[in-house]
């Protein structure tokens, strides 16, 4: 029987085990120019168990940052920034996947420079707010993005994907979930496009799939997964059709499946029979985010890995707190307990303070 504990292989690295570290905005990139920080790579080398890292969300351009002190991959100063995290990482042994975050309309125009606004697929302002260094913000009407502007945002993607290599990064995962800009154009309710990156199932899946196939392409299938949230509401997204959903999705899978990448990372939603059925499409490795609303993924989730769910399990807001999980998981606990308070911005209290168990 396959356990968490056992290892995997995943384009071409052997992970030492089927835990991995989801990605967590913690808004600590205080280094000049958006650029990853000492602190940063202790935090990330501290959580070298994983078997995979997966960081936090990095924009892969100026225009697709939407919250403070988030990193980027977008300049040789951020390039030269996170190769003392990458390397801080392999030192100890781990792998280490940087997550490609465009957040699309999600963001505010005070967070950017020259001028610039928020983009999306849809002049459709997401309900809600954002919290910039003026406090929260209302989300504003992003700009539409017009067919080359669409060309050149996936260029985006694919140059990011190119300094992560060159930064050390064993791979990409591009964010297409939690409702930024990829999940934006899956999502009927911000793509309200009429044209062909929008308006059928085939429109709307159009944008993931082909940012998929150019990232693939620049540094290689085996160093590219993509992270889904089917259904998940957040940060305004409405995908409330339970057919429409089921068929975006498998569509998605389809279109993706073909492309060989490393692997899909799925945040679960409330509805199991549409991961089973992710599932049972996708023929590579299949990473899950579990849905355990409102407790956080915990011991119990390692029994998918023996299921045969999932081939990775990706912990959150437990794997901030307990930089040596797989030990804790393997042991039973104890777990540190997460501090809310915390999460976004700050010292090194609430982010490399958390103890390890004792030698």
């Amino acid at each position: 029987m396959t356990t968490a504990f056992d290892p995997i292989e995943l384009g071409g690295k052997r992970l030492a085990n089927r835990i991995a570290m989801a990605p967590m905005t913690r808004s600590r990139a205080y280094g000049q120019g958006a650029t990853a920080t000492e602190l940063m790579a202790t935090y990330y080398a501290q959580r070298a168990s994983a078997g995979l890292i997966v960081t936090e969300g990095v924009q892969p351009s100026v225009v697709g940052q939407g919250y403070p002190d988030t990193p980027g991959l977008h300049s040789a100063e951020q390039v030269a920034a996170w190769r003392q995290v990458t390397d801080a990482v392999h030192g100890e042994g781990g792998v280490i996947f940087a997550q490609l975050m465009h957040t699309g309309r999600v963001g505010h125009p005070s967070l950017l420079p020259d001028g610039l606004i928020p983009v999306g697929p849809s002049a459709v302002a997401a309900k809600g707010q954002v919290y910039t260094h003026q406090g929260p913000q209302d989300f504003v009407t992003p700009k539409e993005l017009a067919h080359d502007e669409i060309v050149r945002t996936i260029a985006d993607f694919t140059d990011a994907a190119r300094n992560a290599v060159a930064a050390g990064f064993d791979g990409v995962e591009l964010h297409g979930a939690n409702g930024y800009l990829i999940h934006q154009f899956l999502a009927p309710n911000a793509n309200q496009r009429t044209d062909t990156w929008g308006g059928d199932v085939a429109g709307r899946v159009r944008f993931a799939v082909e940012v998929a196939a150019a990232v693939a392409e620049a540094i290689g299938a085996h160093r590219t997964g993509i992270r889904i949230s089917p259904g998940t509401p957040f940060n305004d997204i409405a995908e409330t059709d339970p057919a429409d959903l089921a068929e975006t999705y498998t569509a998605l899978v389809a279109g993706l499946a073909p492309l060989d990448l490393a692997y899909l990372h799925v945040l679960e939603g409330p509805d199991r029979s549409l991961t089973e059925r992710l599932r049972k499409d996708w023929p590579g490795t299949f990473v899950l985010n579990p849905f355990t609303h409102p407790a956080p993924t915990g011991h119990d989730s390692l029994g998918l890995i023996e299921d045969g769910a999932a081939d990775l399990i990706a912990f959150g807001a437990l794997f901030l707190a307990n930089p040596d999980l797989p030990r804790r998981l393997a042991a039973g606990g104890p777990y540190n307990e997460p501090d809310r308070a915390t999460f976004y911005g700050g010292d090194e209290r609430g982010y490399t303070d958390y103890p390890a168990l004792p030698a």
